[in-house]
């Protein structure tokens, strides 16, 4: 191996080591995943009849529940 390459892989190998910081990453990670999930569910509420299928799930539900508490 040449030197540049064992240099290389020498910096990798301990720069991977520490995990300083890594929490922090995956939970910046996760947050912007939950955004992205949310501002999909937002767009398709609001634009292309997401709305009215919203609607009739909550009354289907709402009728199943009451169905069978009576």
């Amino acid at each position: 191996m040449t030197p540049f390459y064992a240099r290389l892989q020498a910096w990798l190998l301990t720069r991977g080591a520490g995990d300083r910081g890594q929490a922090t990453t995956e939970y910046a990670l996760v947050l912007l995943g939950a955004a992205l999930v949310a501002m999909l569910l937002v767009a398709w509420a609001t634009a292309g009849g997401g709305s009215g299928r919203i609607g009739a799930l909550l009354d289907r539900v709402l009728d199943a529940v009451t169905s069978k508490v009576r």
